[in-house]
């Protein structure tokens, strides 16, 4: 028999690849970090002789939920401008916090309040785009989390760099340190077409075909932010972005909820990447990502949680939950995105986005072993019938008992084992009295 560290052994476990399917009786062989199979359970207990076993006899696992867009560090403003339209939201509430609190203490205790509610989600893996990622890689490899860190860029100064120059070359120095850090990549993040004039996004696009990293950024977020660029320039953000050669299969475009079928139809062949993030859009009154049309033109939809101070919420099964329903709602078709199909947006679409869907979003031998238990033995997901109906439209994420990342756990029996979750607490408390005395 060969020995492996561990043996997991649910009720039902969900690999996502193939899409729609629900295995019984199965186990989940973890080795050195990674799955060394998924085979059924009576074969997998005379080949494997396993350090630890874990047994679930009331779970389904699933492998670790992919949060495509955020910005973690802003849950320390979570709740401070609430029901205002986004420009307003944003220049005359969160900017003015954002200059006078930010720095990198604000960020790191910020990033793990937000990692912490994102574990305890079920989130094994973000996508981050904020003010001094440096530390968001630290915290991130303190946390045990799977992260891509934005390299943020602005025209404009903030408390992370002077100008467009200076965030590019803080964000290079910060990729070449991270180079051989696992868990820990990086992506260019210029924040927005209306802020990120065209001669940095051309140097962007040059450093990310030299150094093979991705770019993320906020595209057609509203309608205003549109109809403002064709006042200006005779363009949409879109067009412009095309002409400047920024889209690509490296490319995640986040909100996208105004679009023509003519931008559709170009997102799935440019191989551009969505991150829908419909709660935030929903709250904001941004608009609807038309999900259901980019799927069927083939384009790759993930699912983003954005910032807690517009959300309010980390909460990725809530918000895969949202995407579904919304999706049905908008395309006018109860068939639109069905509950595989959104478990699939939250796991291996986000992680083929982030160019990760060779390591994780699915649970197949020779990937990482990121997964993550939920218990279905609560008066919400009984009785079961079908347990991909019941992850997408019954669980709630307080039902999420253990979460690993690479084979290590971030969270055993709904207990954080990597973030002292009390302290965390009292340090929130401290900058809300700082904030808002």
């Amino acid at each position: 028999m060969q020995t492996v560290d561990l043996l997991v052994t649910p009720r039902w476990l969900v690999p996502i690849e193939p899409e729609g399917v629900v295995l019984e009786a199965h186990a989940l062989v973890v080795d050195a970090g990674r799955i060394e199979a998924v085979l059924p359970l009576a074969e997998a207990q005379t080949r494997y002789q396993a350090r630890e076993t874990i047994a679930l006899p009331q779970h389904a696992v699933l492998p670790g939920l992919v949060n495509l867009h955020t910005h973690a560090a802003m849950s320390l403003l979570r709740g401070i401008a609430d029901d205002l339209p986004l420009m307003d939201w944003l220049q005359n509430h969160i900017w003015p916090a954002e200059g006078a609190h930010v720095g990198a203490a604000f960020c790191a205790d910020g990033l793990r309040l937000a990692f912490a509610e994102m574990i305890r989600g079920g989130t094994t893996c973000v996508n981050d785009m904020y003010f001094f990622p440096d530390a968001t890689a630290r915290v991130a490899r303190e946390a045990g989390l799977r992260a891509t860190v934005g390299l943020v860029v602005f025209d404009f100064p903030t408390a992370w760099g002077s100008g467009a120059d200076d965030y590019i070359h803080k964000g290079l120095e910060l990729h070449d340190a991270l180079r051989d850090t696992p868990l820990v990549r990086t992506i260019f993040a210029p924040h927005a077409p209306y802020t990120v004039s065209d001669a940095p996004l051309q140097k962007i696009r040059r450093y990310a075909n030299e150094l093979g990293i991705g770019i993320h950024m906020h595209v057609h977020e509203t309608e205003f932010e549109v109809v403002e660029a064709v006042k200006q320039s005779g363009r949409r953000p879109w067009a412009r972005l095309k002409a400047l050669e920024l889209l690509g299969p490296d490319f995640i475009a986040v909100h996208m909820t105004q679009l023509t079928d003519a931008e559709i139809a170009e997102a799935a062949e440019y191989g551009v990447h969505i991150a829908h993030c419909p709660e935030s859009n929903l709250k904001l009154a941004s608009g609807f990502c038309p999900v259901d049309k980019l799927l069927k033109a083939g384009a790759n939809v993930g699912i983003g949680t954005d910032g807690a101070a517009s959300n309010n919420d980390l909460d990725l099964i809530g918000e895969l939950r949202t995407a579904a329903l919304l999706a049905k709602a908008v395309g006018g078709d109860t068939r639109a995105l069905a509950a595989p199909a959104a478990l699939r947006m939250a796991t291996l679409a986000g992680a083929r986005a982030l160019g990760l869907d060779q390591e994780i979003g699915s649970l197949v031998a020779g990937k990482s072993a990121d997964f993550i238990a939920v218990d279905f033995h609560a008066p919400a997901t009984q009785p079961v019938y079908n347990v991909l109906s019941q992850l997408a439209y019954a669980a709630g994420r307080d039902q999420v008992s253990d979460v690993f990342v690479a084979g290590r756990p971030l969270l055993r029996g709904r207990q954080l084992t990597t973030l002292d979750e009390t302290a965390v607490i009292a340090r929130a408390a401290e900058w809300r009295q700082k904030i808002r005395p």
